[in-house]
């Protein structure tokens, strides 16, 4: 794993070009999808990769006419989630309501394409610097779902 991002230094993370360009990126991601009614919350750029929470707030992809059935999904894996109740500070548009679109075509407006699309961006201008950029080919995904998974993840 390369360290593209950036070096610690006596305790502090100091950006690289790539690292900026990271950071840039990042934080343009509700601007560029207002569709999607995104939120940044905590976010880290470590020398060889980042971690960050996105709020997907309720949005024309993930809201549909049963909206007062509690008949939600989780936004990422689709995975029920009926019988949750929402959590003070942790809004229930972080899940997502189910639709009758077809499930098996393109993954389009969900949390992979939010980080398809930013490690495209990225790809394409770490390239510029670094012509062996890449990125590992996965991401690790957490649906947070109560104050206490929210604090522990953010200060972890």
């Amino acid at each position: 794993m390369e360290c593209y991002f950036g070096e610690i230094i006596k305790g502090q993370m100091n950006l690289s070009e790539i690292g900026e360009i990271v950071k840039s990126e990042w934080l343009k991601s509700p601007e560029i999808r207002p569709d999607m009614n995104l939120e940044l919350d905590e976010y880290v750029i470590m020398p060889n990769h980042i971690h960050g929470i996105i709020i997907i707030g309720r949005n024309k992809y993930n809201v549909d006419d049963r909206e007062t059935e509690n008949c939600r999904r989780d936004a990422m894996h689709g995975v029920s989630t009926s019988g949750l109740t929402e959590t003070p500070g942790i809004p229930v548009e972080l899940f997502t309501l189910e639709t009758s679109e077809n499930k098996s075509g393109p993954q389009r407006k969900n949390l992979s394409s939010i980080i398809r699309g930013f490690k495209s961006i990225v790809t394409k201008h770490a390239r510029k610097i670094h012509p062996d950029f890449a990125w590992q080919t996965r991401f690790f995904d957490h649906v947070i779902r109560n104050d206490a998974s929210l604090t522990k993840i953010r200060y972890s």
